[in-house]
């Protein structure tokens, strides 16, 4: 017993030592502003891993009783049981209340993971999005590849297109691909390293669903830059981000055919880079209208704390003690 608390001393002192005071301080300034008294129960998770919450992600494709009886008896419970607009079957996801991270699987060649761990807000962007087997879908910024994972876990596009312009990432998704979906399934996707700014002009009106999980300013890992060099360069790119997202939400309105839908998704609270680019989008580009998110929150509110006061299309998961799931930043659009 004292030896597993020394450990758990140890790990606490040394996951205190690794917050960035320069990112906190950036984040102080901004957040209190933007969030006001709702910032300090976030901070408190966001400073304290020993509170943050992991989800289990089935893989339909390597099906496992066992591993389920096992998630059961440690306390795990199925999330999203409330009448959501669109909860494939297929898709099950398991929580639980407590802190805690459930053991990875490593990456074994020719032999498919049962599961996929994430942040379970990650998901609420794939239920946005309400694909159906057939539809073409576009996942613009696909690295590491759980969101690619989990839309396949709802439905069989007609044609999937995996894009990642960052080398290493786009090697990170390969080999997620490669260790959740099965070989006749992986024929049918394509995976690319094209820059998401051009896929609209290079592909227009190709696609029914578009995600675009936009590279953004992710605040659990920042806070914990262990180079105070890179943090600093981080905080100044910072500025330019929302430049970047809006011209990867123009392409991707250039990509979605008339009708189709496109989700952003972001893991940031930064009120500049979720709402203020969705806003440009929607004062700059007459071919697209908000689309009502409302009634998913409301049926995932028992398992989420949305910020209030958002608009009808966007939302933000907040962490709390006990539900410590993102940030995630979610808004969807109707191309007309």
């Amino acid at each position: 017993f004292l030896l597993s608390l020394k450990l758990e001393n140890k790990t606490k002192e040394k996951l205190q030592k690794q917050i960035c005071q320069v990112v906190l301080d950036h984040f102080e300034k901004q957040y209190t502003t933007e969030l006001g008294d709702t910032w300090t129960s976030v901070r408190d998770v966001l400073m304290h891993p020993l509170c943050w919450q992991y989800a289990v992600l089935l893989n339909k494709f390597s099906q496992s009783a066992a591993l389920e009886n096992t998630l059961r008896v440690k306390g795990y419970h199925l999330a999203f049981q409330g009448p959501l607009p669109y909860l494939p079957a297929a898709l099950e996801c398991y929580i639980s209340r407590t802190p805690g991270r459930f053991p990875a699987q490593k990456h074994r060649a020719g032999k498919l993971k049962e599961y996929y761990l994430l942040n379970a807000a990650s998901l609420l962007p794939v239920l946005a999005l309400e694909v159906k087997d057939g539809e073409d879908v576009l996942d613009l910024c696909a690295a590491p590849g759980g969101k690619s994972v989990a839309i396949l876990q709802c439905a069989y596009p007609g044609n999937f297109h995996c894009n990642e312009y960052d080398g290493l990432r786009s090697r990170w998704l390969k080999q997620t691909i490669e260790s959740f979906i099965p070989d006749p399934l992986i024929n049918l996707i394509k995976i690319s390293k094209l820059d998401g700014r051009q896929i609209g002009d290079l592909q227009p009106e190709l696609y029914d669903k578009v995600l675009v999980d936009a590279p953004c300013s992710n605040d659990r890992s920042w806070l914990f830059s262990s180079d105070i060099q890179q943090a600093t360069l981080r905080l100044i790119q910072r500025k330019e981000l929302s430049s970047l997202q809006f011209q990867l939400l123009r392409s991707a309105i250039k990509a979605l055919r008339p009708g189709g839908s496109l989700v952003y998704s972001t893991c940031t609270l930064s009120k500049a880079e979720n709402s203020d680019v969705i806003n440009l989008i929607l004062n700059s580009c007459s071919n697209v209208m908000p689309a009502d998110m409302k009634e998913m929150a409301k049926a995932v509110s028992q398992e989420f704390t949305f910020l209030s006061g958002t608009q009808q299309h966007e939302l933000l998961v907040l962490p709390e003690k006990g539900r410590a799931w993102g940030p995630m930043y979610v808004a969807k659009l109707k191309k007309i």
